[in-house]
């Protein structure tokens, strides 16, 4: 019932609706990178933009989308370094829910404590808050603390996407041992309210391949519904 041939390197046109989505892995630690957009408006979000800004802006181009705003999914290194060049290029401001200000604020000692060359960032010019609505393709956020306390993930209901971040991943979640993670905060994140969206439902993870919604609920061995 849940069977699914989703790769994880780059996501194409979905076919049923005017949505326009490409995944790809970005930076040092590859995290997933996603560019959604709108056909018939050309407005898109970029969703955290990890490193290797030439790439993400190169496929903008070639889609011809104009980024209305970057959006994060926590602010770990790995899904925020190329956030300044990206808004730099677009002039497009910088979401990020506010209680993961304390990760952006320390991005070079991130970068050491990872061996990553350091790299400073403009301050996040706006606030995600929970149930804000994102402004492109139905998109809205929602609050996910747990792997981070400002983790936020993104539902997309006109595609029945759901931009995960680190929180769940397939057959796995996101770590907790990390500064401001919490393992009670994460699953209750997971079960009440990525596991109430639609069970067939795509699920762009922050690292590695896709999943389902329906597919975690049955076989996740952290999280069960």
């Amino acid at each position: 019932m849940f069977s699914f041939s989703i790769s994880h390197i780059e996501r194409f046109m979905d076919q049923s609706n005017q949505t326009i989505k490409r995944t790809f892995p970005v930076g040092p630690l590859q995290c997933n990178c996603t560019i959604i957009g709108d056909t018939l408006s050309k407005k898109a979000l970029v969703i955290d933009p990890g490193g290797d800004a030439d790439k993400i802006l190169n496929l903008l181009d070639e889609l011809e989308l104009q980024v209305v705003a970057i959006i994060h999914t926590h602010a770990h290194l790995d899904h925020i370094l190329a956030a300044g060049e990206i808004k730099k290029a677009t002039g497009a401001p910088i979401y990020l829910h506010d209680d993961d200000r304390f990760l952006w604020d320390m991005v070079e000692q991130q970068c050491q404590m990872f061996g990553v060359p350091p790299k400073s960032l403009p301050d996040p010019d706006q606030k995600i808050h929970d149930g804000q609505d994102l402004g492109c393709c139905g998109g809205v956020a929602l609050h996910t603390p747990g792997h981070t306390p400002g983790s936020v993930s993104f539902w997309f209901d006109d595609s029945k996407t759901l931009i995960a971040g680190d929180t769940l991943f397939r057959g796995s979640i996101g770590r907790t041992d990390l500064p401001g993670g919490n393992f009670e905060e994460i699953v209750k994140s997971i079960r009440e309210r990525l596991y109430t969206l639609d069970d067939e439902a795509e699920v762009i993870t922050g690292h590695g391949p896709s999943t389902m919604i329906g597919l975690e609920k049955q076989t996740n061995m952290f999280v069960k519904a």
